[in-house]
């Protein structure tokens, strides 16, 4: 296959699953079996341009909680879920995901130096495709009788967010089982019933999180050496695929959950699963 049409297919594919509850990780292990092995510098850079179509979907949200933080006093002019509608609640809002993140940055470089290595097999990605997909089922039943019991709730609660930090380590050392899909349920779990709600406070307790393990890769690639012999065009065209692919997935995702529930995702993960098994 020509090598620009495989990093084309390749951003694609990170940009669709790196924010839709079927993991990232899982599919792209799968794919360069096919698609060929990419350098570590190739991975990053497709993460990254998810990352930063993320960071434009929010940039409002973003810049109204930077401001807050920052001692501006003014109310946030954008904020459609009414979490953070005063400069205090948005200055709240900000130090929970501050400890989300900080609770993944320890607890992730807690994992790096026990030595964990990521699998790369196919074996255990299908299997926590398909335990992961039984899991989001599950969770979505007691997360819906969660809902009728305490009502809507939007609120992201001190609880809430050092779960989801946790969750976020969880998912990062089993490829398969989605960083999305573990964070918002978690939160959904946890008392933040409302599905818009616990899913952007995920979202943006991913942007520093992701920001900071590209960053803390890319520190590896280029004390190693690896930049000088990337292929450059390939590079580029798999980072504009993936920004592209991970905005329009997001606006998508974030419609999509208003007027349905998850199951379609927990469905398709566990068939993909249990086709890998059968076929691989």
């Amino acid at each position: 296959m020509n090598d620009l049409l495989a990093a084309l297919l390749l951003g694609i594919i990170e940009g669709i699953t790196e924010f839709l509850p079927i993991s990232s990780t899982g599919h792209l292990l799968i794919a360069e079996r096919w698609l060929g092995h990419r350098s570590d510098l190739f991975n990053i850079g497709i993460q990254a341009g998810a990352i930063l179509a993320v960071v434009l979907i929010y940039r409002r949200r973003l810049w109204g909680l930077l401001s807050a933080f920052a001692g501006h006093d003014a109310p946030a002019k954008y904020d459609p879920l009414g979490i953070a509608s005063t400069p205090a609640q948005s200055r709240t809002y900000a130090y929970k995901l501050m400890l989300a993140f900080a609770v993944t940055a320890v607890c992730g470089l807690l994992v790096k130096r026990l030595g964990w290595e990521l699998p790369d097999r196919v074996q255990p990605i299908a299997w926590a495709l398909i335990l992961g997909g039984i899991w989001m089922v599950v969770a979505e039943y007691f997360a819906s009788r969660r809902a009728l019991a305490l009502g809507e709730r939007n609120t992201i609660t001190w609880t809430v967010a050092i779960l989801v930090g946790i969750a976020q380590v969880v998912a990062g050392v089993f490829p398969g089982t989605s960083r999305s899909a573990a964070t918002i349920f978690v939160a959904l779990l946890a008392g933040t019933t409302q599905r818009s709600a616990a899913t952007e406070f995920a979202f943006l307790v991913g942007i520093p999180t992701m920001f900071a393990a590209t960053g803390y890769e890319l520190i590896d690639v280029i004390q190693s050496g690896e930049a000088a012999n990337e292929d450059w065009s390939a590079f580029l065209v798999a980072f504009i695929a993936s920004a592209i692919t991970a905005f329009i997935a997001v606006k998508w995702l974030l419609t999509y959950i208003q007027s349905h529930r998850f199951t379609v995702f927990a469905v398709y993960r566990v068939v993909l699963g249990a086709a890998l098994l059968i076929f691989v």
